[in-house]
């Protein structure tokens, strides 16, 4: 099964109108939904929420957020709980790049690698 996505409120603009674009083109597409897509996460939703969502639907957490977003895996994890991985995307990455990573993980990899992890990709 290849690796599904979720996307950080963060991430709502050019990184989800690349992976529109990339998965037009009907090639390897990229499983991804966006905070504010769906009923249970809305947007403004808080960290916390995202990550307990992200488990239950075992979607790899993509953002930006790097000032908290650790703090609250931490968190998340010292509740018993866990994550399906987060991919943590650099500032200065270009979207292009992004999505040929986020390729290569899903197809390429094993949901299992990303277990409780933080992924810097830029």
């Amino acid at each position: 099964m290849t690796l599904r996505y979720l996307l950080d409120e963060n991430q709502r603009g050019v990184l989800w109108h690349v992976i529109q674009r990339h998965n037009a083109r009907g090639i390897d597409p990229i499983d991804a939904v966006r905070v504010g897509d769906v009923p249970e996460l809305p947007l403004g939703s808080d960290d916390a929420t995202i990550l307990r969502w992200a488990e239950r639907e075992e979607r790899i957490l993509v953002t930006f957020d790097r000032s908290s977003m650790s703090q609250h895996l931490v968190e998340h994890q010292a509740a018993g709980n866990h994550c399906p991985g987060i991919f943590l995307v650099l500032s200065d990455s270009k979207p292009v790049n992004v999505v040929t990573f986020l390729v290569l993980a899903a197809y390429a990899s094993e949901s299992s690698e990303w277990r409780d992890w933080i992924k810097y990709v830029d």
